[in-house]
């Protein structure tokens, strides 16, 4: 596996999120290196020990704080109330102890006023992220500031120092906070954009499928009606001994379910056929849509056979739906070629994680455990035109689809060989 595997591996969301966690995370780190250190090379006697371990713990404290509140943020567990309550006495606690201390003459001026302003705008960063309103956010910072003041004073320190240390620590509060919240909102709204494009191809599917029902209900509702009132009558007249009658009315009942049986595989080849032209200018803009830029090269595809674009416009909408729900891709390249009497179809990308069939590390037989339903599809009905398809990872964190298909089977017709494809494509389209 290579070093960087961990991070390839993962979504555009759950690398934003990985990101953000270790940010707040390094916020105590900054706190033990400015603060705490700060205050044990300044502070008199053991009594700097004891207050860079108490920089340590609140750090600790915080990095705890900053993980629950974005869990909390992301509805992934309830609000930590009582770890915020605990969190924000501790704060409390360590800045009132810094400005009593030089009250005392304990700690000079520099060092309290360090460790009361940073327990100060480092419990803010932390409380900010229970809270979801900007107006809050803002009157915590400027609480923080006035906690500060009051505090200040309250240790017989000078209106001067006080307010600085005031201004100082409102100010970077409102900044810590405007920094945490912003980041906070923008991983939510990373996150809901995700399952927004996953809801979207969703409904895609749905709306696809409601329409073949409408189509499919339009072609039997009436004919299915016209079969059961002609086969009662048959019935009717059979017992009434009028046979002429009703054999002539069980004629028009056959001859109307096999003008059924014919429109309902006019319906399901409609459905199941796909223009390749269409489907590469779909694939192009869906995915410019998604942020992936797409390059295609078709110069072969107004020359193929009808059956021959019809199997590769599936397998390039089967490609480019995977290449939004299963990869974390920024460019796809899709090329159609022709060689030695076969068209070549490659659908390319960089997301490296994502599968053709929904799940890692696809084989190529489409056997293995990785194989999806969409692949078994595709194989299908590649199949009956002696077509096969290729799936997997290639060099260079990359994941590569390709269709091979005959332009023309031996023996085999134009006519017959739209028929055999038209056939299996029902019997595909379940699995697609």
């Amino acid at each position: 596996m290579r070093l960087t595997g961990w991070w390839q591996g993962r979504s555009n969301p759950q690398k934003v999120e990985l990101y953000t966690r270790w940010s707040f995370h390094m916020f105590a780190v900054v706190e033990i290196l400015g603060v705490g250190l700060g205050i044990l090379s300044r502070a008199l006697g053991p009594l700097g020990g004891w207050l860079f371990l108490a920089v340590v713990g609140h750090s600790a404290l915080s990095a705890v704080v900053l993980s629950r509140g974005l869990d909390w943020q992301l509805s992934r567990r309830a609000r930590p109330d009582r770890l915020l309550v605990v969190y924000g006495t501790a704060s409390a606690a360590l800045g009132v102890a810094a400005l009593a201390l030089h009250g005392f003459g304990s700690l000079d001026l520099g060092a309290a006023a360090t460790a009361s302003m940073g327990a100060a705008f480092f419990c803010v960063s932390g409380l900010v992220l229970a809270l979801r309103r900007v107006r809050a956010m803002l009157a915590l910072a400027l609480a923080a500031g006035a906690v500060l003041l009051l505090t200040a004073l309250a240790c017989r320190i000078p209106l001067m120092d006080a307010a600085r240390i005031a201004a100082g620590g409102a100010v970077v509060s409102v900044f810590m906070a405007f920094t945490t919240g912003f980041s906070a909102w923008l991983l939510r709204a990373v996150w809901e954009l995700d399952e927004a494009r996953e809801l979207q191809a969703r409904l895609a599917v749905a709306e696809e499928r409601l329409r073949f029902g409408r189509d499919l209900h339009d072609v039997m509702g009436r004919n299915l009606s016209v079969l059961a009132l002609k086969s009662e009558l048959a019935v009717q007249l059979g017992r009434r001994g009028q046979t002429e009658a009703a054999l002539a009315q069980m004629t028009e009942v056959q001859l109307l379910a096999q003008e059924s049986q014919r429109e309902v595989r006019d319906v399901v080849r409609g459905y199941r056929e796909a223009d390749l032209r269409t489907e590469l200018e779909g694939a192009r803009g869906v995915l410019a849509a998604a942020g992936i830029a797409c390059s295609v090269r078709d110069p072969a595809a107004a020359e193929l056979p009808p059956a021959v674009q019809s199997a590769l416009a599936w397998v390039v909408r089967e490609a480019a739906t995977n290449v939004l729900r299963h990869g974390d891709a920024t460019h796809c390249a899709v090329e159609l070629r022709t060689e030695e009497g076969r068209a070549v179809l490659t659908v390319e990308d960089d997301g490296g994680g994502g599968t053709a069939g929904g799940a890692p590390g696809v084989s190529d037989s489409g056997t293995g455990p990785g194989a999806g339903s969409g692949l078994a599809g595709l194989r299908e009905r590649l199949a009956a035109l002696d077509g096969v398809l290729e799936a997997g990872p290639v060099d260079g964190g990359r994941f590569r689809v390709t269709a091979r298909v005959p332009l023309a089977s031996p023996g085999d017709s134009p006519g017959e060989v739209r028929t055999e494809a038209a056939g299996t494509g029902v019997a595909a389209g379940g699995a697609a």
